[in-house]
């Protein structure tokens, strides 16, 4: 096997700390949503943008970097426990907090990197090596939440963004992200975040669950995530109305057919449903086909579902909840109609049931369990990174709008990532980003090709 080429060395500009105007101390306690985290590797998003000609690598304005940096500093004034750090509760043996201090910052990284912009968002299959300068270190559990990279490159410039995933959840993190944006054009401020932690204490039926969740999800033993390795691929996947509306019918008529319920398919469901029976289907084991269970794990977000009170939409920290299905994997992996019913069968069940779970204390109480037997079966966890109620294509720093954006963790968690379609204008709906070895990725773009020719001719 003919090695790959090394990916070309980040050249490292400045390093840097970047405060938010001083901000009394303040300790936020890591409610149960959060400390289910705290042993997970960090978040890494990169945004790649397009600049106009006489921008490129070789001379981006220094106006833009300094512009980026001082924006910076306004959008972390209202987000400022994300300058903060993660730590033990002083006195405390099991509880954590989200701690800042005046003087505390984020590190800010400016770098330049010789790479084409288009190469890197391409949505073809491209190497992680190559990707993974874009985003900035961050340590995994106590220590500082965000890390942040503005990297140079040829034709255009990259801002990754690592982020504890214990500090904030995704609708948290993208809407720092849009303050930091409109910061740096001079458009108006989005709404400030909430920082009452005490929003998520006020049922105290819940109060428990911290105690469940620190036992079973802290001890990294426990937890497995997919080795990076250098060869990993990372391809992008699009779907569009058409396509989304074809997976609709099929489903409706195979469980016609099969005199099966007609399971809720949201266009959701059927992105998940058929993304997760094309993954199984490029799977090459001995187990591939087999009848045992394989299992899908997403996001819910919980925050209109809390109760005595909802919890408003601009809440900075975690409030999102696990939906958790499976599907024997044999039926999972059928051609045709077959495999697409009985994922997107299970997916709705997922929601079904998650959606009760804020009612439940325990039912909340019994995900780490539920998700740690999931992955001890060795059945296999197709797990969902992003969303596309982020809208992270509306992120724009005055330089338009990404020309691509990656989540880079997908690499390391096994996650499928899932976002808006860029190229909404064209019919997109759906992107998803997958990360495979190259034999595993030629497999999954065969089984995805081969779907969609499916499901426009059948």
């Amino acid at each position: 096997m003919v090695p790959l080429p090394s990916p070309p060395q980040l050249c490292v500009l400045e390093s840097a700390v970047v405060a938010p105007p001083p901000a009394p101390e303040t300790s936020l306690p890591l409610t149960f949503f959060d400390v289910y985290w705290l042993n997970s590797p960090p978040v890494e998003r990169v945004f790649l943008y397009r600049l106009t000609p006489g921008t490129g690598h070789d001379a981006v304005p220094s106006a833009i970097l300094s512009t980026l940096r001082s924006s910076l500093s306004q959008a972390l004034r209202a987000y400022f426990p994300l300058a903060g750090r993660l730590r033990l509760t002083p006195g405390s043996a099991d509880r954590y907090e989200l701690h800042y201090q005046p003087g505390d910052g984020v590190a800010f990284t400016v770098a330049e990197y010789a790479v084409d912009v288009d190469e890197l968002a391409a949505d073809g299959p491209r190497e992680v090596a190559r990707i993974l300068p874009l985003v900035p270190p961050l340590s995994t559990g106590v220590g500082p939440v965000l890390a942040l990279q503005a990297t140079v490159l040829r034709g255009g410039l990259a801002i990754g963004i690592s982020l504890h995933h214990a500090a904030c959840d995704g609708a948290s993190s993208t809407r720092f992200l849009q303050a930091w944006a409109a910061a740096s054009t001079g458009a108006g401020a989005p709404p400030p975040p909430v920082i009452d932690r005490g929003l998520m204490t006020k049922d105290p039926s819940f109060s428990h669950i911290y105690d469940i969740y620190v036992g079973d999800l802290t001890s990294t033993e426990e937890m497995e995530y997919v080795e990076f390795s250098s060869d990993k691929l990372l391809a992008t996947f699009t779907l569009s109305k058409e396509d989304i509306q074809r997976v609709k019918d099929v489903v409706a008529a195979a469980a016609g057919e099969a005199g099966a319920p007609l399971p809720r398919c949201s266009s959701l469901v059927a992105t998940f449903g058929l993304i997760w029976s094309c993954y199984q289907r490029a799977k090459d084991d001995d187990e591939a086909s087999s009848g045992d269970p394989t299992y899908i794990l997403f996001p819910i977000d919980h925050r209109p579902r809390m109760k005595p009170d909802p919890v408003p939409d601009e809440y900075l920290g975690n409030c999102i909840g696990a939906a958790l299905h499976a599907a024997p994997k044999d039926q999972l992996a059928a051609a045709d109609a077959g495999g697409i019913l009985v994922a997107c069968t299970a997916v709705a069940a997922a929601i079904e049931e998650a959606m009760g779970h804020t009612t439940s204390p325990e039912k909340m109480g019994s995900w780490p369990k539920k998700i740690l037997e999931a992955v001890a079966t060795g059945g296999g966890v197709l797990s969902v990174a992003g969303s596309p109620r982020f809208r992270v294509y509306d992120v724009d720093f005055g330089f338009g709008r990404p020309a691509k954006v990656e989540i880079v963790s997908v690499a390391r968690t096994g996650a499928m990532a899932l976002a808006e379609s860029r190229r909404s204008s064209s019919g997109g709906v759906m992107e998803v980003g997958i990360s495979l070895p190259p034999a595993g990725m030629q497999r999954f773009r065969k089984c995805f090709d081969d779907a969609i020719s499916w499901l426009h001719h059948h």
